[in-house]
């Protein structure tokens, strides 16, 4: 069998992990170390395990059984951590849900990929009716109770699976992935193998941990990945649910943080704010869950002194796949600034092009991924528990759907989405592309770009900016024309406050070309 099969979970080495819920076990700290701080309330590492051991028992009694699939209405603090622990502490399927989605949508996910049960807190059950077993979770009170039954005949899912995770449907329909525990094991001591070749440290009598920032949802899934990352590097959690560059700073202040994560977006506003001078002593960030423009990179380090990192990953991939070490950072420094990095070990990258041959180095094509730590499928409402998915591999590589390029070092590049590429009349252009060279504009904050239908062409590019003041449609085309080949320059300029992006940061150029439609149909 191929190393490289996702469908043999890998071996772990004695003494290490052999689920998610096994990572409490492995921090180095005593029962009284404070592991979680938020707004919402802190819990030190007994605790943590006391609750998870207690909400695990009433998901028991409530007939939750092994591989049981069960949705969580993820509430912010740390509920959701405590909640997840539980459900594999049970040795269920953990499915989170948005507690902000409406009724309607919370049935509609659920007729997709049906769970046993639901966890939540008191006032989110009371807003919704939903006719399935459910578990009460007062978090403030640290109690739980069984409000209705599990679903005896809610399908089963195999052992090693972890999650039944939403994809960011960031280009279509979100799917729901099924994930590993072995998977995202390996996906986590491959991230950390890079950025800390060394072992982590074991103080079994640590009584104050370092502790990392999740500025993300744990909703999402890159909010849960940094989440278990942190905990596997043997760190302590501070979650910043919802996210303020005033309180970002703070934080970073409060708890000595030399790295961090942060999405684009969040960089964007934390480069922007009035009211954030210093960053110290931040050396790194990581920048995360979408593509990361070189220039809000460049504007971000010139202004606070940190280096920006940027890696690739996929909800199907597991995790992180490519990234940056701190080798790479001394070696390449800025010279490679807004690059994904290079892949992890048993991790291969393919570029290919529109024929499906393999690309030259640095030829842009779709990127091909095989990984180890990818997904077991996509969950169907069939209950077809295989999952699918397969016809996304080719020769056991992921299509991804994005636009890149590996340069001669080795560092992949990302540009985009293969269905955000606009066809200028047989010529392509990658929004991206364009999108950078708005923003060297020095009265431009941010830009997107999407292409709208042309009678002559088939479609050209549009372009939508959130500028610092009024700014002249014709100054942008001549800036654009300065920068970019004729054919790139955008036809049209709509000035806007903010653009559309998803839970993660992810621009939305489909709301940007549908908005443009409706009002020019």
């Amino acid at each position: 069998m191929n190393a490289l099969d996702p469908s043999t979970p890998s071996a772990r080495v004695e003494g290490e992990p052999s689920n998610l819920h096994d990572l409490l076990d492995g921090l180095p700290f005593i029962d009284t170390t404070e592991v979680v701080i938020s707004e919402n309330g802190r819990l030190n590492l007994g605790e943590l395990r006391a609750r998870a051991d207690a909400l695990a028992a009433t998901l028991r009694e409530a007939g939750v059984a092994p591989g049981h699939p069960v949705g969580n209405l993820v509430a912010p603090g740390p509920s959701s951590i405590v909640v997840m622990f539980a459900v594999w502490a049970a040795g269920a399927v953990y499915v989170p849900i948005n507690r902000r989605y409406t009724s309607g949508e919370i049935t509609s996910l659920l007729a997709e990929t049906p769970v046993a049960l639901i966890v939540g807190a008191p006032t989110d059950l009371d807003a919704h009716s939903i006719p399935i077993g459910i578990v009460e979770h007062d978090y403030p009170r640290s109690r739980s109770a069984v409000r209705a039954l599990a679903n005896p005949a809610t399908p089963h899912y195999e052992p090693d699976v972890a999650f039944v995770l939403r994809t960011s449907g960031t280009t279509g329909r979100p799917k729901a992935v099924l994930l590993r525990h072995s998977g995202t094991l390996d996906a986590l001591d491959a991230s950390l193998a890079k950025l800390r070749p060394s072992r982590r440290p074991r103080a079994a009598d640590a009584r104050r941990t370092r502790m990392s920032l999740i500025p993300l949802s744990l909703a999402l899934w890159a909010g849960i990945f940094n989440v278990l990352f942190t905990f596997r590097a043997g760190s302590g959690i501070v979650l910043l649910d919802p996210f303020t560059p005033a309180g970002f700073a703070h934080a970073v202040r409060e708890h000595e943080m030399t790295s961090t994560v942060l999405p684009p977006a969040m960089i964007t506003t934390i480069t922007d704010a009035d009211d954030v001078d210093d960053l110290t002593p931040l050396r790194f960030v990581r920048a995360i869950t979408a593509p990361l423009s070189p220039d809000v990179a460049r504007r971000f380090h010139e202004r606070f002194g940190v280096f920006v990192l940027n890696c690739y990953g996929q909800t199907e991939l597991g995790g992180e796949v490519v990234g940056w070490t701190s080798q790479d950072v001394r070696d390449f420094g800025l010279d490679k600034l807004g690059a994904a990095g290079r892949a992890y070990e048993q991790v291969d990258l393919r570029i290919r092009d529109e024929h499906g041959s393999d690309a030259s180095v640095g030829e842009l094509g779709e990127i091909y991924v095989r990984s180890p730590f990818r997904m077991r499928g996509y969950a169907l409402s069939s209950g077809d528990l295989d999952g699918g998915g397969e016809d996304r591999f080719v020769d056991g590589y992921l299509r991804t759907g994005d636009i890149g390029r590996v340069d001669e070092d080795g560092f992949l590049w990302v540009l985009g989405r293969v269905s955000d590429m606009i066809n200028r009349g047989g010529l392509k252009i990658y929004p991206d592309d364009v999108e950078e060279a708005l923003r060297r504009h020095p009265s431009v904050r941010d830009a997107g770009v999407a292409g709208v239908p042309d009678r002559r062409l088939g479609e050209v590019p549009h372009a939508w900016v959130v500028t610092t003041g009024d700014l002249d449609p014709d100054e942008l085309r001549t800036w654009c024309r300065q920068h970019l080949a004729p054919y790139k320059v955008p036809t049209g300029f709509t000035r806007v406050d903010r653009l559309p992006r998803s839970d993660v940061g992810k621009l939305l150029r489909r709301d940007l070309a549908a908005g443009f439609r409706a009002t020019n149909s």
